[in-house]
C-alpha cells in the first residue's frame, strides 16, 4: 500500500551542542537504535503525552462544569443558614 500524505515522513534539522549529541548517540546505542530513531521516538512520546493530557483536561473541566451530586437535600432556607 502506498503511503498517504499523513504517513509521509518529513526531514527536520535541529542544532545541539557536541556534548549533547555525543551523549545522545551513546544513549541510542545502548537502546539499540539510531540517533534519528531515538529522537523520533522521544518527540512522538512527548506529542502523545500532550494529546493525552489535553483530552484528560477537557474531560475534567467538563465534569466540573456539569457538577457533582453529593446527595442529600438542604432543608433550611438561605436566611436560616445565615442567621446570627
Amino acid at each position: 500500500m502506498a503511503p498517504t500524505k499523513l504517513d509521509a515522513k518529513q526531514i527536520v534539522t535541529i542544532r545541539l551542542d557536541r556534548k549533547t549529541v555525543q551523549s545522545a548517540k551513546i544513549l541510542a546505542a545502548r537502546r539499540g537504535m539510531s540517533l534519528n530513531a531515538l529522537l523520533a521516538c522521544e518527540i512522538e512520546r512527548v506529542v502523545a503525552d500532550e494529546e493525552t493530557y489535553e483530552r484528560s483536561r477537557r474531560r475534567a473541566l467538563a465534569s466540573l462544569d456539569k457538577g457533582f451530586h453529593l446527595g442529600g437535600k438542604i432543608h433550611a432556607s438561605r436566611a436560616e443558614l445565615h442567621e446570627r
